[in-house]
């Protein structure tokens, strides 16, 4: 009788164990996938928004989300990558501070399964899954293009102003992107090379207004203020140049270019000041990197991208391998477009765009 009753315990006790084991098994399988989102920074307008709309819509896909911010470290964002890993994480949406930098980390990631996505910036490896931008060099283009047309470059004569004396104010010249926007700048500007003189060319740290100010300040000591177009890589260091031309009365003057329609950038193009921004409507890219990392995580297949080599995406012959790519248009914005492209389509709110602007200068608000 004690033997049986010895049976019976055990049995109890090993089904008792399956059942925890059983209910461990669904707990973990009920458990929510971990999705990292590493940010350079928040400094720069777009990021912060980007990033809580990012992990709003993964929440919203069931996805447990990690957010971490490296305000421009370059140190501190691999190592808050390789933290996430440790964590768990089984995708990474990174907008890295550094191309190069990032490499590192990103292939540790992917070696361990991370579906990673480079977001709006290249990480320079093969390793990752997918890299989701803007046309960056169509960027270019567009910005050289358009402050082309502001000088009216077509009828500029030589011979009576001399060659059009231009500044060039690169962007963070850790940033891949400026290098593309560059690219796509030179290519545009080619065609009139006969006509132009480039007077100072800076690339601007970190993409901080107030080092684009700085630069600004010495560029036009060193030129006496002589200059006739600024081709600024986006709406914050051409609104630091700006601050530094206005004090010298060139603002308003002087075309500038920018980037990104941002609602300061935009209040400076309806003032007369910043003479073209590039319109990349955002709103776009963080659902469609949200879609890109849901369907990456469940094997599903991505349609509309595309095969690049890392030569061709870096303007780097030597960077060998290829990366899956999608790319979202871009529109170049003046004064002649601004309210249809950026007002009524609600990107920038109407009374930021129309900012200081009496009531009898604005257009009908939406």
């Amino acid at each position: 009788m004690k033997m049986r009753f010895t049976r019976l315990f055990a049995f109890s006790l090993l089904l008792s164990l399956f059942a925890v084991s059983l209910g461990a098994c669904a707990a973990e399988k009920s458990a929510p996938v971990k999705v990292g989102i590493s940010m350079s920074d928040f400094a720069t307008e777009r990021w912060k928004p980007e990033a809580e709309l990012i992990q709003k819509l993964l929440e919203e896909k069931g996805y447990e989300v990690l957010v971490q911010e490296a305000n421009h470290d370059v140190k501190l964002q691999n190592d808050q990558v390789e933290n996430m890993v440790s964590q768990g994480i089984r995708g990474l949406i990174i907008l890295a501070e550094d191309g190069d930098e990032a490499v590192s980390a990103v292939e540790k990631a992917a070696a361990a399964g991370v579906k990673v996505i480079s977001y709006d910036r290249l990480v320079k490896t093969d390793k990752i899954s997918a890299y989701l931008s803007f046309d960056n060099t169509e960027v270019g283009r567009q910005q050289a293009q358009g402050l082309m047309q502001a000088v009216d470059i077509e009828n500029w004569d030589v011979a009576v102003n001399g060659k059009l004396r231009l500044v060039k104010l690169g962007g963070s010249p850790t940033d891949n992107n400026a290098i593309l926007f560059r690219k796509g700048q030179d290519e545009a500007l080619e065609p009139y090379a006969d006509k132009i003189e480039v007077v100072a060319d800076q690339w601007v740290d970190d993409w901080d207004p107030a080092n684009a100010l700085k630069l600004m300040e010495n560029i036009l000591a060193a030129t006496n203020n002589d200059i006739d177009a600024v081709l600024a890589s986006n709406d914050g260091t051409a609104l630091g140049a700006l601050e530094a031309m206005r004090a010298q009365g060139l603002a308003g003057v002087v075309p500038v270019s920018g980037q990104d329609a941002t609602a300061d950038g935009c209040n400076s193009i309806v003032k007369g000041e910043l003479s073209v921004t590039i319109f990349k409507d955002i709103r776009d890219l963080a659902p469609k990197a949200v879609g890109l990392m849901d369907s990456l995580l469940n094997g599903e297949s991505v349609q509309g991208m595309q095969q690049f080599s890392l030569a061709e995406l870096t303007n780097t012959p030597n960077q060998t391998g290829f990366v899956q790519a999608y790319f979202l248009p871009v529109v170049q914005v003046n004064q002649a477009n601004l309210y249809d492209t950026v007002v009524i389509s609600g990107f920038q709110p109407y009374e930021s765009v129309y900012r200081d602007i009496p009531e009898d200068q604005r257009p009908p608000k939406p």
